[in-house]
């Protein structure tokens, strides 16, 4: 996996066809890198650190690489600088030489650039006898400087599991990789290490950070053509590690017919389709939601009369449990369907305006559906048939709306009874009294004038 300075680009330039979707992202932060290690251009200072009885060399700073972001970009604020620095840090142009965590830190936590060969622009997608390989060959070297942590021996295990067929093979080229590291001088050697290492936090991250190489739509592409050999970090292709002298495919691959072509075009067409939100508009909704209910949150509006959070005032309490709603509680009804279906007076003076309009069989309805899947087991089925009888057999006192398909699924729901025998019919019932009763009650004189009449001192 070693290349030396000279054949560091030449090796896995990836042809712009087949270019990542985040090629353009990577020449920017490589062209921040190149310029960041560019001495003549006044770049980061890249020293050589004496520690206790070692040395500890080509590595910056923290704080050197965001004031320089923050020079060299125009960058005021230092967290935007450090956040600009994580970005590149996750990618792997440059990683902490002590953690396997990449992140940026504004203090004196040495880090080291990553060398080319190794930059995600060549778009490399080392498969898991590479990575095998790699952490088969850690246990054969330094025990002190590289030791596996307890998710890469983890890794190992399951790896070695996996490949308990070829791991012989697996433990030969490690083996070479360790005879070939061996004849290198020890800085460079030790300099490698940790950009060997690097380049996995990336591709295998610790658990609970996040990936930067996750699939997308080239690259699945890419995946599925048969025709396509994948590239491999040691040089060895993944058909040629699959297959032995001694069990070779019995048939030809199968050649890419219209069919094939077709089924992918829908694919990708319909991952290109999917519902994306921007961050942008999730934050806004995040936010207004936030503003929208902080007065109803005791522990960040201050609560009247007292808060019984951090008091044994049990006011607040009664006085929400009370019939009498406070101007806050009238106004929350008005947020959303649901707020108003767990208000217990909410729902009270909502079954007054479906009364008003000849329509309170819907709420009935819907209030009966919810309390059958509170029933003890033994009483459901009963239950289920007076719900039946109530507001859906034929010529029922309170016969509610369905559509065709509702009624047809729950008329056979009835047949077997349970809990959840009229799921459907319910799931129509509060679409029919959000979209329209609800929306006619925010609307009313009761529902205005009751939101009034609290506002008054």
């Amino acid at each position: 996996m070693a290349q030396g300075p000279g054949d560091q680009r030449a090796v896995g330039i990836a042809d712009p066809e087949e270019s990542s979707p985040n090629m353009i992202v990577y020449c920017k932060i490589e062209d921040i890198i190149t310029k960041m290690q560019d001495d003549k251009t006044g770049g980061v200072p890249i020293r050589t650190v004496k520690s206790f009885l070692s040395k500890i060399p080509s590595v910056v700073t923290g704080t050197d690489v965001v004031q320089w972001l923050m020079k060299n970009l125009s960058i005021e604020d230092p967290v935007e600088a450090i956040h600009l620095g994580s970005l590149i840090a996750a990618q792997g142009y440059i990683f902490p030489i002590s953690d396997h965590v990449l992140t940026m830190k504004d203090d004196g936590t040495f880090y080291r650039f990553q060398a080319p060969y190794f930059w995600p622009s060549n778009c490399w997608e080392p498969e898991n006898t590479d990575y095998a390989i790699y952490l088969c060959k850690r246990t054969m070297q330094n025990k002190a400087r590289l030791e596996l942590a307890d998710y890469e021996a983890e890794n190992l295990a399951r790896l070695q599991r996996a490949f308990a067929r070829k791991w012989e093979f697996i433990f030969m080229q490690a083996e070479a990789q360790v005879k070939i590291d061996r004849k290198k001088d020890k800085t460079e050697r030790k300099i490698l290490d940790s950009q060997e290492r690097a380049f996995w936090d990336v591709h295998r991250p610790v658990p609970g950070c996040v990936n930067t190489t996750e699939m997308d739509i080239r690259k699945c592409r890419r995946l599925k053509n048969p025709q396509k050999v994948k590239k491999s970090v040691y040089g060895v292709t993944e058909e040629s590690q699959a297959q032995s002298p001694v069990h070779v495919l019995s048939q030809p691959i199968r050649k890419t017919t219209k069919e094939d072509i077709r089924k992918q075009i829908t694919f990708l067409n319909t991952q290109i389709d999917r519902h994306c939100l921007k961050m942008s508009k999730v934050a806004e909704s995040l936010i207004a939601y936030t503003e929208q209910y902080m007065e109803y949150d005791p522990l960040i509006t201050p609560a009247e009369p007292s808060n019984p959070w951090i008091s044994d005032d049990v006011a607040l309490w009664d006085i929400e449990m009370s019939k009498e709603p406070s101007q806050q509680r009238v106004k929350r009804w008005g947020f959303s369907f649901d707020e108003i279906l767990k208000d217990q007076v909410g729902r009270d003076q909502f079954l007054r305006f479906l009364e008003s309009e000849f329509s309170s069989e819907n709420l009935r309805f819907w209030l009966a559906v919810q309390d059958l899947k509170k029933q003890p087991l033994q009483d459901v089925a009963k239950r289920v048939e007076e719900i039946w009888q109530e507001f859906l057999a034929p010529g029922a006192p309170s016969a509610i709306n369905l559509d065709s398909h509702s009624y047809e699924i729950t008329s056979q729901n009835v047949k077997d009874g349970g809990r959840y025998t009229f799921e459907d019919a319910q799931e129509h019932i509060y679409k029919l009294m959000k979209s329209d009763s609800y929306a006619r009650f925010l609307r009313s004189n009761a529902y205005q004038d009751l939101l009034l009449a609290k506002k008054k001192p």
